[in-house]
């Protein structure tokens, strides 16, 4: 499913904790207020033209070990989806140090092995912003910064509206769920939305994995070679629905683990460590 968001449509969605912080602002302050009231003139300046595009498919997943398998699909006439092609294979990493709950967590727990009683499902999704930061503001780095970090809350707000649509209607797991934007902002739903670059989604090489199962590019979206999303206010990642799946940090890895990974993924240990920040070899 893709879907286009007007700023109209998402501006009670921006969480402007994230916008503050990346001014290196306290929320309170007298500049955060002057800063608040020039976002919301420039947000009022692009909501003739600007758009948040974004894209999500629910698929069949089951978890293999630390690997989780998705199902790419395809829709038909009929209205229905059928599978298509071989199943993609996303391998996930393990927490080395235990959390507080003492156990070693991974993104496949909160995904059901593979079962002819009872099929699991995953949302793949991605949203970008739709606007050339350097070509709106060529000369005035004031407004280039104010713009990026305004595109780069819409892409994220665009994301949290989709997952409550995703939630309420599309997968509809939680279809009388009523929150506030407050307990939204707080992750107060059921389910988790790991992004790529999250510290329990590490490895952002799983950009080239996820680009396979939706297609980037059918929301303008293309991926540098070292997987960066190109526009960068683009924001891409999974949907777990499973009501105890929660967040938690990967942490460093060691070389086993590194050589086990790579092993999953296919990619030489060396090139996998481009894409990694936390590996202590």
């Amino acid at each position: 499913m893709r879907k286009n968001y007007r700023i109209s449509d998402l501006k009670d969605y921006i969480n402007w904790v994230y916008f503050f912080h990346a001014w290196s602002l306290p929320q309170q302050s007298e500049e955060s207020k002057h800063l608040f009231d020039e976002a919301q003139k420039m947000l009022q300046r692009l909501q003739p033209y600007v758009k948040v595009k974004t894209v999500v498919e629910l698929m069949p997943a089951w978890s293999e070990g630390d690997d989780i398998v998705v199902q790419p699909m395809r829709p038909c006439e009929c209205g229905q989806s059928h599978p298509c092609g071989e199943p993609i294979r996303l391998p996930m990493l393990r927490q080395q140090v235990p959390g507080k709950d003492g156990m070693c967590h991974c993104l496949s727990d909160f995904i059901r092995p593979h079962s002819a009683m009872r099929q699991d499902k995953i949302g793949i999704f991605a949203t970008s912003t739709s606007i050339d930061v350097h070509k709106t503001f060529p000369d005035d780095d004031y407004s280039q910064m104010l713009l990026q970090t305004l595109a780069d809350r819409l892409a994220e707000a665009g994301a949290e509206r989709l997952h409550e649509e995703v939630r309420k209607t599309l997968w509809g797991y939680a279809p009388n769920e009523q929150l506030t934007m407050a307990e939204l902002h707080q992750e107060k739903f059921q389910g988790i939305r790991p992004a790529v670059g999250y510290p329990c989604l590490p490895d952002i090489s799983i950009n080239f994995l996820l680009d396979k199962l939706i297609g980037f590019k059918s929301i303008g979206v293309t991926l540098t070679t070292s997987a960066m999303m190109q526009p960068h206010a683009s924001v891409s990642g999974l949907m777990i629905s499973l009501p105890q799946a929660h967040y938690f940090a990967v942490g460093k890895i060691d070389s086993d683990q590194l050589a086990d990974y790579a092993r999953r993924r296919q990619l030489p240990p060396e090139e996998i460590h481009k894409y990694i920040s936390t590996i202590d070899i």
